[in-house]
């Protein structure tokens, strides 16, 4: 049987005009041994806007996730992490646009396997993943090179 975690994600949305999204999003992250972790309906895990002026200050009156100039933070159950997570994807689904500005997940288990902020600051292609891959890394004499993750279908 597999350990579970609690992961809190926060989320901001910039404060570009059409920023906003009432879509479902979906979220993708893990770490470098493989821990891949799924979040369908990530909209459905909202807990409370968070305000940047006051990060202490939480509001807890129930709202639409992902509005324009707002940061939201969802919390997900699922497997454990074994190393700091270092990709986040997220995924649009819909026919409006969507810029989220930063995205970061904090492993209420083990801080120490917490993310860096994923910083996004653009419109995000339509029903793709979309984001940032930090594990495998290699410095070379043209510069860092990234090794490309590629999500299949699982085999049942």
């Amino acid at each position: 049987m597999q350990e579970k975690c609690t992961y809190f994600v926060t989320i901001e949305t910039t404060c570009t005009k059409g920023a906003e999204t009432s879509n479902h999003v979906s979220l993708r992250f893990g770490d470098e041994k493989s821990n891949d972790i799924l979040v369908h309906h990530l909209n459905s895990k909202h807990l409370r806007k968070i305000d940047p002026l006051e990060p202490q200050v939480l509001d807890d009156i129930p709202r639409k996730p992902f509005q324009a100039c707002i940061t939201d933070q969802f919390q997900v159950t699922a497997q454990c992490v074994e190393s700091p997570i270092c990709y986040l994807y997220l995924k649009l689904a819909g026919t409006d646009d969507w810029r989220p500005g930063f995205a970061q997940v904090q492993v209420v288990e083990g801080p120490h396997f917490s993310s860096n902020t994923f910083y996004f600051r653009r419109y995000l292609p339509r029903r793709v993943w979309h984001g940032l891959n930090l594990c495998e890394t290699e410095v070379t004499p043209f510069g860092v090179k990234l090794k490309r993750k590629v999500f299949g279908k699982r085999v049942p």
